[in-house]
């Protein structure tokens, strides 16, 4: 574990740089969860408009097992980081930190499987004040890639968080996530943006 662990923080650290902050969160009946913050990522620093990446280190630990398996294999099996980017300065978003560990958790805590288009709730605002309570999980691969692993472990991939507000998720739930990421893009929504309105979804 150790070692898987440590490979996917040189993996977040060569795609995201040099975190500047860490949190560790422990739940009964799971193993520890950290959350690394990026400061400034993929823009310039002090520029008012940078961004801050939030991961989670921990959840690939142990591959996800699905909860109607009798017997959960130790090896082989999905294994994810989850990855959350906005906009620096606009709102209290650090305050994510225990959140992004709760769902982190909710593998080894719930028995659920993360995978790209499934919907995540906390039940309880993102951050102090944000319209969000749940995340779209996108598709991995166009920030970090895939960390791969000796066989037969499957590799690791970073998951990235797409913040929902309640309408969304509710639309989402009736329509799917490609209808709602579709219209999301139509209209030009800025998903880093942690104060950001509900996208219409009615035309």
């Amino acid at each position: 574990m150790a070692h898987v662990l440590e490979l996917v923080e040189a993996r977040l650290r060569s795609a995201l740089g040099e975190p500047d902050a860490r949190a560790a969160v422990t739940f009964l009946g799971a193993d520890r969860i950290e959350v690394l913050r990026f400061p400034d990522a993929g823009e310039g620093p002090g520029d008012g408009n940078g961004l801050v990446r939030y991961a989670t280190l921990g959840m690939s630990a142990a591959p996800m097992a699905d909860p109607s398996d009798v017997l959960a294999d130790p090896e082989r099996g999905p294994r994810a980081e989850l990855v959350l980017t906005v906009r620096a300065g606009a709102a209290d978003t650090d305050k994510v930190l225990r959140p992004l560990a709760v769902l982190a958790a909710s593998p080894q805590v719930e028995g659920v499987v993360v995978a790209p288009g499934a919907s995540l709730d906390v039940g309880e605002p993102l951050w102090p004040g944000a319209p969000f309570t749940s995340v779209l999980v996108a598709e991995p691969g166009g920030l970090v890639e895939d960390l791969e692993l000796d066989p037969p472990m499957d590799p690791v991939r970073f998951l990235p968080l797409l913040p929902m507000t309640p309408n969304e998720a509710a639309w989402k739930r009736v329509h799917g996530a490609a209808e709602l990421q579709e219209r999301w893009l139509a209209r030009g929504t800025d998903l880093r943006d942690p104060r950001r309105a509900s996208v219409p979804l009615t035309d």
